[in-house]
Order: structure tokens, then C-alpha cells, then sequence
């Protein structure tokens, strides 16, 4: 059995030390084998430019992916993070992932930017990625991604047992999504959404939170509430997301007919 959870915070616009201190001080009160936390989770969503994104981002050999590294081998957690990744003149949104030693195993950038995103930041162009963490296959997708099946069913065929989620929602629909993402993949889904409000430049963008975690029969083991920072931890067996029955008939990999589905494949 492994704990699992997210850490649901609500991050000052561009304070990365601060933010950084409060969801680490979050993350210390519990014992976890995998910690999830949000999207831009030390700077912040709503950046005004892309000059903006290129002073707040930084490579993974920064400060934050220090810290967060330093934690991961103090606490025998893996972590999950979202933050804004430059590299040479491009900067992504991406997210870290770190094994329990500290060990950075590499990093995924989101591939479908919503909205604004496309003004600020470069398309990812890592492909959905399967990093194994804490004895724990788990994949990566970043907020907007959950919108396209794709994405989630790419990483299930790729072995991940563990889909983590870290998100920005302004919009509310992925808490109700993601427990279908996990069954129609038949894995666990750690979404990490961020909570409250940020006003910058006459534009304002208020987060849903309500971070979960969700098993491979839809079932939320835990929840967050919309507003609010927040733990939550959960136990779960991830060698249940091996298993892709639906019944003794019928099994969601097996049962797969692409040569009928040309369109998407």
C-alpha cells in the first residue's frame, strides 16, 4: 500500500519564496509517498506577459526544484510540482517530477495551453511522460490537458498507474471529470488544484480548489473544499490500476479496436 495526496495552496502573484514556504510547511504535516502540488504553484497563474513568465521561470538546476528536492529526500516523499520551466529563451508550463531520494527524474511540459497561456507561454514538446516514483508508475498532465481524452488514455498506455493532476481550474468541470478519466482508464487520478483569487492588469480569474483523489472505480477517497489550502492524504494499492477488467468479458485494453479509430490515432 502507498499514501498518495495533494496539496491544495493559494499562491501570492509572484512571492516564490513565500509560497514556496507555506506549501512545503503544508506538505510537512503529513506522511505521504507521493505529494501532488498545483499548477505555477510558486509564482502564481496570472501573469500579465511573456517577459513576465521569462523573470519568474527557471531551469531545473533553480531554487525551487532545490527546495523542492531537498524536501523529497528529508521527507521520503516523491513530489509532483507545476512551475514556469526556461529553458534558453523558451519558457514552459510544466511540472517536475522528483523521486523520495531527491532525485529529479525530468520534468513534463503541458501540451494543450488554454486560453491566454498561448500569449505566454512555448508549447510543450516533452509528449505525455510516465516517471517512476516511489515504486509508483505515475504520469504526468498539467489543468487543461484533462480536456482531451488523449491525454489521459496516452499515459495509461504507457503503464502509468498514478495520473497526478496539477491544475489552475477557472473553470469547473475537471472534479467531476477526473473520477471519469480514472475509471474509462481504470487508474488513480491525484488532481491538485489551486484555490482563491488573483486580480492583475484589470483581469481577475477566481480558482474552483476542490483538489481529490479518485481510484479506478470512480470513487473519491478524499476531497478538498473550494476555498482554502489544504492536505489530503489517501492509501491506496496502485497495482489495481494493473488490472483493466470491467467485468470477466470485457477489458479496456483488450477490448480496443484502433484500426476503427483513424481519426484520432
Amino acid at each position: 500500500m502507498k499514501r498518495v495526496g495533494f496539496v491544495q495552496t493559494n499562491p501570492e502573484f509572484g512571492a516564490v519564496e513565500s509560497n514556496l514556504k507555506r506549501a512545503l510547511d503544508l506538505a510537512s504535516k503529513v506522511e505521504s509517498d507521493l505529494l501532488v502540488f498545483p499548477e505555477l504553484f510558486n509564482t502564481g497563474y496570472l501573469f500579465l506577459s511573456r517577459e513576465e513568465a521569462l523573470k519568474l521561470s527557471e531551469g531545473l538546476d533553480g531554487p525551487t526544484i532545490k527546495r523542492l528536492s531537498d524536501f523529497a529526500s528529508e521527507h521520503s516523499t516523491a513530489i509532483v510540482a507545476g512551475f514556469p520551466e526556461r529553458d534558453g529563451g523558451k519558457v514552459y508550463n510544466s511540472a517536475v517530477a522528483i523521486d523520495i531520494d531527491g532525485d529529479v527524474k525530468g520534468v513534463y511540459r503541458k501540451t494543450h495551453l488554454f486560453y491566454e497561456e498561448k500569449l505566454i507561454f512555448d508549447p510543450g514538446d516533452t509528449g505525455f511522460r510516465v516517471f517512476d516514483l516511489a515504486g509508483m508508475r505515475v504520469g504526468i498532465m498539467i489543468c487543461f490537458d484533462w480536456v482531451f481524452p488523449e491525454s489521459a488514455r496516452s499515459l495509461a498506455l504507457s503503464g502509468a498507474q498514478i495520473i497526478a493532476h496539477p491544475s489552475c481550474l477557472v473553470m469547473p468541470y475537471a472534479p467531476k471529470a477526473d473520477p471519469v478519466r480514472a475509471f474509462e482508464n481504470r487508474v488513480f487520478i491525484i488532481l491538485s488544484d489551486r484555490s482563491g483569487v488573483e486580480e492583475r492588469g484589470g483581469k481577475k480569474l477566481r480558482y474552483h480548489g476542490m483538489s481529490l483523489i479518485s481510484d479506478p472505480k470512480m470513487n473519491i477517497l478524499t476531497q478538498a473544499p473550494e476555498e482554502g489550502e489544504h492536505v489530503g492524504i489517501a492509501e491506496i494499492d496502485p497495482k489495481l490500476a494493473e488490472d483493466k477488467r470491467v467485468n470477466e468479458l470485457n477489458d479496456i485494453f483488450l477490448d480496443r479496436r484502433p484500426e476503427f479509430y483513424g481519426k484520432i490515432c
